[in-house]
């Protein structure tokens, strides 16, 4: 499992390893997430170690034709001023949001050029999406889980 910080939970909750998702539904809207991280004051955080926005699907997304997870930053805590979006997972078909669905955003070839206090997510529904659920947070390192490969194999 990949590291978490609570300072770096945008979207839902994690109590010790059980984690809970942010409600995302609605018809053709916006949904920002519930919390946003403070950078103290509007920086450059595009140098440095990586930093990835994390999206662990918690309930299953039915209805509706797709979901985009975004990565935003804006000059307000509630992501509501001069929000820009900094990375995407693009268009994800509802059919592929199950639960234990994973994806990453990469926002950094934005970041050091905006200049941004808050940094935030924002799923983008697309048709009635009536149910579902997903957990984001931020951080520097990621686990798939999807990689499995045989043992006792001879490196020459």
């Amino acid at each position: 499992m990949a590291y978490q910080d609570a300072r770096l939970i945008v979207s839902g909750t994690a109590t010790g390893s059980a984690i809970t998702g942010q409600t995302l539904t609605g018809t053709d809207t916006s949904v920002l997430s519930t919390y946003s991280v403070d950078l103290g004051i509007a920086r450059d955080i595009g140098e440095g170690e990586d930093l990835f926005m994390r999206v662990t699907v918690t309930t299953a997304q039915t209805g509706g034709t797709s979901v985009e997870y975004q990565c935003v930053a804006a000059d307000d805590a509630a992501l509501t001023s001069n929000l820009v979006v900094l990375g995407s997972t693009g268009a994800q078909a509802v059919a592929g949001l199950t639960a234990g669905a994973r994806f990453i955003v990469d926002p950094r070839p934005l970041i050091g050029s905006l200049g941004k206090r808050y940094i935030g997510a924002r799923a983008v529904t697309v048709g009635a999406v009536a149910a579902g659920a997903a957990y984001i947070d931020f951080g520097v390192d990621f686990e798939d889980g999807a990689k499995f490969y045989a043992s006792g194999y001879t490196v020459s």
